[in-house]
């Protein structure tokens, strides 16, 4: 008998039967030589804390999976939860069409070297193993590390290219990564039109069309100390079990809250939302709805499942076309069905050409990806216009003696971003549906990154990495290349003038305050949505009402911007907790508010200026109607116009002089509009 010839498939973030590339020419080629398959899927140690996968109380032997900044796991429990089903998911479809899956944990590389010693022993060769490319540093020296591996037994290794994007990398229009153009809109121009460009997708295998998966008694067992559950649900509960706790204090979810991201993961969940879309007309009413922020069906929430690659954008091309073509019948009741693309399917396809785009970079820039500076020089300032801007660090080894605030009040500051107590209500409400959901809205997403970069002027590298550890749909080259983009240090071509207005944001997109007030249930009693949007704004019979008396969130906010509403400036008649002294050193923030510092008094008084303060207005392309309220304060600038206005903006002259004046609105004089990039594509 003819020894076993074994093809070992590595899964990573290829997590789907459908359009593989890999297991369609398995299951297409007879000349492949192998008798065996074996799909392997290693959830790796040092992106996923393991330790929940050790029985009776052991010690790991890897050191917990933290990120290198901030130290908050690599993976956190809504992700993890996913992930848990995603891979369970795509084990059932193998077995559907006649394969499985073997499930490991550890690093990549010693899994392999292991697998192919245990297989040896058993007088079974393994005469190759494949996977998909990724684009992560980690990922490259995983696959580095197993080609290291195979060359030693002298087995062949290939990496395919997963051909799960818009277009096909075969289809780029251009030659090396290093050619890539470094603003968006360019490349976006290169690769239209964009509905011609993807190629056909890949059907799934047929049952019985892949060699067999080979004897369970063949396979090496998992590595101790740990072992591999053997249902999904113990599967998930080892994966979330070590990483629940990741905050001190968890409040509870709040009672009027509902999660806009109650789905499971998985290939098979990931179609049926697919085709909903369709149905629903939430793919045709996507460019109107994609910036809102309650409930399931603003976006398409399909990002997660492409993050894993539970599906491909190709695939959601193809079902796109089905219904603006008139060829799918299943969709025969939709409104615009075969009336070929519309402003919904076409802003998903833009949508998808950002993933696309954000991945090119990564290849591009590479480790660059992760530095403070980003791409650009300077180790830890970054440029806003002609000035340099030192960033603030709330680790004290990082932090230089002459950071104001000090990095203990900094690491304060911090820590209350993170937990959503700012006392701005558009960021804290987000940052609680993060908490409790794993999942906050492109635009919530933006402005978070806009008030730690810019306002806050903190190391924006924890706000990428606490968004690692609780973001669902978590990509690494999406996530830290817009982190990048929004803080100014990235590939934006206004990244230094590009600022979001909390207050201004909160009026033109939660209308009636109610995300504010689902999410941070201790300001939901006040009912102005000045207040509702900075509880300090608010007069001390509202506040007692309120029972909001005595709350860090209206004693010791961390930003203030004061707003004018009709005309009328946005403040109490009476402050019942601080009392301003002194002159104010702030600046505009962007072209709608005036920011106004802390008291002198509090802790935040010096040194607590936005990072980022010129003139600003954000999404041109999708701006809502103007909402009855201006900006007032423009502050007053040595010389006139233009000049003066940018002088006082950056404060390098009469920043801090007495406001007066309006300005322009939006679009006209000095400020400018601009495509405002999704914080991660969000579809």
């Amino acid at each position: 008998m003819a020894q076993p010839n074994i093809l070992v498939y590595l899964l990573r973030r290829d997590l789907r039967v459908s359009d593989n590339p890999i297991l369609h020419h398995l299951s297409t080629s007879s000349d492949h030589g192998f008798t065996h398959f074996l799909p392997l899927c290693v959830l790796p140690a040092n992106q996923i804390e393991l330790s929940g996968f050790i029985k009776d109380g052991g010690a790991s032997p890897f050191p917990e999976a933290k990120s290198s900044v901030g130290r908050y796991w690599r993976c956190g429990p809504h992700r993890a939860k996913f992930l848990g089903e995603s891979v369970w998911d795509v084990k059932q479809s193998l077995e559907a069409i006649g394969s499985g899956l073997a499930i490991r944990v550890g690093m990549v590389g010693d899994t392999v070297k292991s697998l192919l010693g245990g297989l040896k022993n058993e007088t079974h060769k393994v005469g190759a193993v494949w996977m998909t490319g990724c684009e992560g540093t980690e990922e490259k020296r995983d696959e580095n590390d197993v080609a290291s591996i195979c060359k030693k037994d002298g087995v062949k290794f290939k990496v395919w290219t997963d051909e799960k994007y818009l277009i096909d990398d075969r289809d780029v229009n251009v030659e090396s990564p290093e050619e890539l153009p470094d603003i968006f809109t360019t490349y976006r121009k290169s690769a239209e039109p964009l509905r011609e460009k993807p190629r056909a997708v890949l059907p799934t295998p047929e049952k019985g069309s892949l060699p067999p998966f080979p004897a369970l008694s063949a396979i090496p067992s998992q590595t101790t100390p740990f072992s591999i559950p053997e249902t999904r649900e113990d599967l998930v509960e080892s994966l979330v079990k070590p990483v629940k706790a990741f905050l001190p204090n968890i409040p509870p979810f709040p009672e009027n809250a509902t999660s806009a991201h109650p789905f499971e993961g998985g290939e098979s969940v990931a179609q049926t939302r697919l085709n909903h879309l369709v149905q629903s007309e939430g793919m045709k009413n996507y460019k109107d709805t994609r910036n809102g922020l309650i409930g399931t069906e603003f976006s398409t929430k399909l990002s997660a499942y492409l993050a894993l690659g539970c599906v491909t954008s190709r695939q959601i091309h193809h079902i796109l076309v089905g219904y603006e073509d008139g060829t799918n019948k299943a969709f025969e009741s939709v409104d615009g069905y075969g009336g070929g693309e519309n402003e919904g399917t076409k802003a998903i396809r833009f949508e998808l050409l950002w993933r696309d785009y954000m991945r090119l970079c990564h290849q591009k820039f590479k480790h660059k990806l992760f530095r403070l500076e980003g791409f650009k020089s300077g180790a830890d300032e970054y440029k806003e216009g002609d000035k340099k801007i030192k960033w603030k660090f709330p680790d004290t080894n990082k932090a230089p003696p002459t950071q104001e605030p000090d990095a203990a009040r900094i690491s304060k500051i911090l820590e209350r971003f993170l937990d959503g107590t700012t006392g701005m209500g558009l960021i804290d409400a987000s940052q609680r549906e993060l908490i409790h959901t794993g999942y906050t809205s492109n635009r919530a997403r933006q402005n978070v990154a806009s008030f730690l970069a810019k306002h806050l002027g903190i190391d924006w590298r924890y706000g990428a990495e606490w968004y690692e550890m609780l973001l669902v749909d978590y990509d690494v080259s999406s996530n830290w290349a817009n982190w990048q983009y929004v803080s100014g240090v990235g590939n934006d071509p206004r990244g230094e003038l590009r600022i979001f207005n909390p207050v201004k944001q909160a009026f033109d997109y939660d209308k009636d305050g109610s995300y504010v007030r689902s999410w941070v249930p201790e300001v939901s009693k006040l009912e102005k949505l000045e207040n509702l949007f900075q509880a300090w704004t608010a007069s001390e019979e509202d506040l007692r009402a309120a029972g909001l008396e005595g709350n860090v969130m209206v004693t010791d906010p961390v930003k203030r911007i004061e707003f004018s509403v009709d005309g009328k400036p946005a403040k109490p008649n009476k402050r019942p907790f601080f009392r301003r002294r002194g002159q104010g050193r702030g600046g505009v923030d962007g072209a709608t508010g005036k920011e106004s510092m802390p008291p002198s008094g509090s802790d935040e008084s010096q040194g607590n200026s936005p990072s980022a303060g010129a003139p600003a207005s954000e999404n041109g392309a999708d701006k809502p109607p103007r909402p009855p309220y201006r900006a007032t304060g423009a502050p007053r600038g040595r010389g006139g116009g233009h000049r003066g206005q940018q002088r006082g903006y950056h404060g390098t002259r009469g920043g801090g002089g007495r406001p007066r004046g309006r300005y322009a609105p939006p679009g006209q004089g000095h400020h400018h509009h601009w495509e405002a990039a999704p914080l991660q594509s969000d579809v």
